[in-house]
């Protein structure tokens, strides 16, 4: 060990961008005489150790100015901060993409996309309004339940089963608008990555996809101001330095304002949002930083003064990045996470709240023992704290009485350690370890049921029924009603044949001990999470995947195909004629049973040149099943697989994007989705004089076939060097050809023909809109 100390020396530091002190992520720094080279990480950092010499380093990223510099390594360890400069200035056009958006051969993490945020401005959405959520949706293996819903399925699971961090918090509700826009303000984020598999041991608590987004950090060399007005809803974002190139700070805000112009058209009902980001970061010295980063964020539904629904996140984030060694880098973070869900009926007389809280404490180590060797571990415990509902009467006058649903309360420990190693030339390995485990804590009171069981069978109508509790217990809050431990194993390999092509594996295990309470197709914001205890399991997924991975004609064109294979455990069910609203009951209610989804991904990407694009197809199938818990119950569905509600056998995504010249750029979407599942009554019977329809099977039919297309083109006036404003405008048109997309088909009678008929529901046409984006 000491021969090796005496005769190899690390290279360590920061990468930053020029203009704003910001931060790079995935900047790559190589030795092109040893064929070796590192990734800047989360937090820009570096370091790689090499043998005694000197050697010419090379940075790049696309987009920026490449660095070559001469390091001397003779007699110590070095540290070096480098400074990138954009290769040209440009506001909001893509030229060429980034290297975070660009297939890495050699590593063996597969199943993750990452979009660059000027891809994510330019892809046509909604209303004009950039967004990272619909932005997404263009990825193979990636749905939602049709427009105007609320968050995205991945590989045939949930919503509830992805992990959304802002800055490493919780994020428990990503739409605004009951789904028309996302909660992130694209021009307050930095980078963005979605796990769909071989998802590294420091993520943990779901079971379908983790989206980790970062926001800036903020300019510490002037203060820069930019910003967009749209047809719907404007932003601001301010950035500038406290301490010059020490410490900076950035503020910015979104606000809808459609609804002021209701009352022109003599309408009393509105909905709006609006939304603040912040973040502080202050640089203490060359090994210690310390930032403070929030969100918050509200929607506001009102229909006149009698119905008025808000909800919204509220996230703050304080880390520490602190230097042990020039190989040793670590972040500590506390973190405070809270969704609100709050419902005013005045015509009734009550007001309802509901949330969910939690307080997570995290550390992480990211150790770089050599260059073919690398270790990330640590913890991370969160105290949650759920909150179903309490109801309040919102006026003296009012007949209702308080009630407050019994809360509950929980904690989660995790460990991890992840290693990243290379065995050869051709072999590198991912592979990792965690602990996780969760207690649920006591409550107010609990119920306690014949048997334990909380849901009883009718043998005789064939019925599941809610079982009537046969006493009532009150626990003390430091007991454990339940408590669940899981060793969740991750591994993901890559061979590479030459620096063109290689082939990848993962195995991921994971597991979930929170529960959305939704039996609608796409979310709510009145659905209420509840967690894993005595009467609800967690949700225990097994994921295999493998993939051909190649880089054509030196990276200007990539090709990524993967098929995948998911079972989950426990996943919960609802019986015929659930009631989740207001229920202090749930677990009479529901049922644990199982998930599977399989299917192939095909990722075709063109990355440089004038004319960009790619193109996303997904085969899939996604299905779950209840089976009867004896042999005299039927189960849900007879106990049979049937398709979930965010099956969607094909899924065709294709992007365009096309740089005319300096002036204009155009681009388009073409989307097509097979039909998500549904149920359409198979028969009718007369009952006092009442026609009442019958259901077969569950999800057995389909509506039809969702597709549209969807194009913009930005203008960005020739440009005044000498001028400090720059500015562009964009021109949008949303569903081209004004498809007609069935969100629901509905089935009645007509009142004039006495004909049963079916009625289709659709959401948008055709949407044009105008947005103008400015920057000083």
């Amino acid at each position: 060990m000491c021969i090796y100390s005496q005769n190899r020396y690390t290279l360590s530091g920061t990468v930053t961008e020029a203009s704003s002190n910001e931060t790079l992520i995935g900047v790559t720094l190589s030795v092109p005489s040893l064929g070796k080279g590192v990734v800047t990480n989360e937090y820009g950092f570096y370091s790689i150790t090499l043998p005694k010499g000197s050697y010419e380093i090379r940075l790049s990223y696309l987009g920026y100015e490449e660095i070559v510099s001469t390091v001397d390594l003779t007699s110590e360890n070095k540290r070096l901060n480098f400074q990138l400069r954009e290769a040209a200035e440009q506001l909001e056009e893509v030229v060429v993409t980034e290297d975070v958006e660009k297939l890495n051969i050699r590593k063996p993490q597969m199943s993750v996309n990452s979009l660059s945020v000027e891809t994510i401005r330019d892809i046509p959405v909604i209303l004009g309004e950039a967004d990272i959520i619909k932005s997404i949706l263009l990825l193979p293996g990636v749905t939602n339940a049709g427009e105007g819903s609320s968050g995205f399925n991945v590989r045939g699971g949930s919503v509830d089963q992805n992990l959304i961090l802002l800055d490493e918090a919780t994020i428990f509700n990503s739409s605004h608008l009951f789904g028309f826009f996302s909660v992130f303000n694209p021009d307050a984020i930095k980078d963005l990555k979605l796990f769909k598999g071989g998802i590294p041991s420091r993520y943990g608590g779901r079971v379908s996809s983790v989206l980790e987004i970062f926001q800036k950090e903020g300019n510490s060399k002037e203060v820069m101001v930019n910003g967009g007005i749209g047809a719907v809803a404007s932003r601001l974002l301010v950035e500038g330095p406290i301490i010059k190139d020490r410490a900076a700070f950035l503020v910015g805000g979104r606000a809808s304002y459609a609804h002021l112009f209701l009352p022109l058209f003599e309408v009393d009902n509105s909905a709006y949002f609006y939304d603040l980001n912040t973040k502080l970061n202050f640089r203490i010295n060359d090994k210690n930083n310390i930032y403070l980063s929030g969100y918050f964020g509200r929607d506001v539904f009102r229909i006149s003064d009698s119905f008025v629904n808000t909800y919204g996140n509220a996230v703050m984030n304080f880390r520490w990045n602190h230097l042990f060694t020039d190989q040793l880098f670590s972040n500590l973070s506390l973190i405070y996470s809270d969704y609100y869900y709050g419902l005013e009926l005045d015509f009734v007389g009550f007001e309802w709240n509901s949330g969910i809280q939690n307080l997570n404490l995290k550390y992480d180590f990211k150790h770089y023992l050599s260059n073919s060797l690398q270790i990330n571990y640590g913890l991370n415990n969160i105290y949650y704290t759920f909150n179903p509902g309490k109801i309040a009467p919102n006026r003296p006058s009012s007949g209702i009485v308080e009630d407050q649903l019994i809360q509950k309360y929980a904690n989660e420990l995790a460990f991890y350690v992840d290693i990243e190693q290379e065995l050869s030339q051709n072999l590198s390995l991912q592979y990792g370890l965690r602990f996780s485990n969760f207690t649920r804590l006591g409550q107010e009171e609990l119920n306690e049921y014949e048997n334990n069981n909380p849901v009883i069978y009718d043998s005789e109508l064939h019925l599941y029924k809610s079982a009537e509790p046969v006493s009532v217990r009150y626990p003390k809050r430091s007991e454990k009603l339940a408590s669940f431990s899981n060793w969740e194993p991750r591994l993901a390999l890559s061979y590479i044949f030459n620096d063109d092509n290689s082939v990848k594996a993962s195995y991921t295990r994971l597991a979930q001990y929170l529960h959305l309470l939704s039996n609608t197709n796409s979310p709510t914001p009145l659905d209420v999470w509840t967690p894993s205890g005595p009467f609800v399991k967690p949700q225990l997924l097994d994921q295999f995947a493998v993939g051909y991975f190649k880089n054509i004609n030196k990276g200007n064109y990539s090709l990524e195909t993967e098929l995948f294979h998911k079972k989950i455990k426990n996943r919960i069910d609802y019986i015929d004629g659930a009631n989740l609203i207001a229920n202090d009951a749930i677990e009479q209610v529901i049922l644990n049973g199982e998930a599977r989804a399989y299917g192939l991904e095909i990722l075709a990407k063109k990355n440089q040149g004038r004319w960009q694009g790619w193109l996303a197809y997904t085969l899939s199938k996604s299905e779950q099943r209840t089976p009867g818990r004896s042999s005299i119950e039927t189960g849900i569905n007879d106990g049979l697989w049937y398709s979930t509600p965010y099956d969607k056998t094909h899924d065709i995504s294709i992007y365009t994007n096309f740089q005319l010249n300096d002036t204009w750029s155009f681009n388009s979407n073409f989307v097509y989705q097979t039909g998500q599942p549904t149920n359409y009554p198979i028969g009718q019977y007369q009952f006092q004089d009442l026609t009442v329809p019958y259901y077969g099977p569950r999800n057995r039919e389909r509506l039809p076939a969702y597709h549209r297309v969807d194009v913009s083109a930005t203008l960005s006036p020739r440009k005044n060097k000498q001028r400090k404003l720059k500015s562009e405008w964009v021109f949008s048109i949303y569903n081209l050809y004004n498809r007609k997309n069935a969100a629901s088909i509905s089935f009645s009678r007509n009142s004039d023909t006495g004909a049963n008929e079916a009625v289709r529901t659709s959401i948008f046409g055709v949407v044009p809109a105008v947005t103008y984006n400015f920057k000083f």
